[in-house]
């Protein structure tokens, strides 16, 4: 029954007109697979191929909306500089523009607080982003607990600071209150060549659930990538489902369906 309705479900997203929507992707967990630290990473070559076809196909209209920050992009997709929403929504640049920036650094003392988690032999590692910080305990699972009350305790050391904490996949990133991917592409998407456009965004995690949510108000829609959200078009099994359909779209063809939604 669902092999059926594999088949005979139109595929959205390899069905789309090119010259008419703007491609908006996450990375991590989506574009490529989680790695065991956030720069054991691999950015396959077919994977920057499909996107610099794509960027011709769109006039330009692809994105990359990540966590990390643009700098960081630079260089795992060189030697492409695509258009970017960084850190989640505290940076942005379109066109290879020099980046906006939407927010300011965490202060430093709150950056060494939270990082202090990271005891020696603890297995936590450190992700400093500037205007956020991540701690990652994939390795070590059973720091999850401990994790929690540090941050907590941090983040109350700094009452002035309005920020949130952002669970994600075996980690926690503390970032300033306020700034998403959401409201990242809200902005993207008033600037040409995303502007005037259908934006299609694929994502694979809670700090993706913002994008989703303005989704419908920019007439757009959302794929998922391993688990459900309220309203998606469709849900790819893993980043390889993702890449291959980026493949058969910058060639023309069809690419590997993602479960639709009824």
């Amino acid at each position: 029954m669902q092999r059926d309705l594999h088949e005979t479900m139109t595929n959205n997203l390899a069905a789309s007109d090119l010259g008419t929507v703007a491609l908006l992707l996450d990375v991590d967990g989506t574009l490529i697979d989680i790695g065991s630290t956030p720069m054991d990473v691999d950015v396959p070559a077919d994977l920057l191929a499909s996107l610099k076809r794509l960027i011709e196909l769109t006039g330009g209209a692809v994105a990359l909306v990540s966590g990390r920050p643009i700098a960081d992009l630079d260089r795992l997709f060189a030697p492409l500089r695509l258009p970017a929403i960084g850190g989640h929504g505290a940076e942005m640049r379109i066109n290879g523009e020099p980046a906006q920036h939407h927010a300011k650094p965490l202060p430093a003392a709150l950056r060494k607080s939270l990082a202090d988690a990271a005891t020696p032999g603890s297995g936590i590692i450190v992700e400093d982003k500037g205007y956020s910080l991540a701690l990652h305990y994939r390795a070590v699972p059973h720091e999850k607990q401990r994790l929690q009350k540090h941050i907590e305790a941090s983040c109350a050391a700094f009452p002035d600071e309005a920020v949130e904490v952002l669970p994600g996949k075996a980690m926690f990133e503390v970032k300033r209150l306020g700034v998403n991917k959401g409201e990242g592409v809200r902005a993207l998407m008033k600037n040409p060549p995303f502007d005037k456009r259908k934006p299609i965004f694929i994502g694979d995690d809670v700090t993706d659930e913002s994008v989703f949510a303005v989704l419908p108000a920019l007439g757009g829609e959302g794929f998922s990538v391993g688990r459900e959200f309220h309203d998606l078009a469709g849900i790819f099994a893993s980043p390889s489902e993702v890449r291959r359909t980026l493949q058969r779209l910058a060639e023309g063809g069809s690419g590997a369906r993602p479960e639709a939604r009824a």
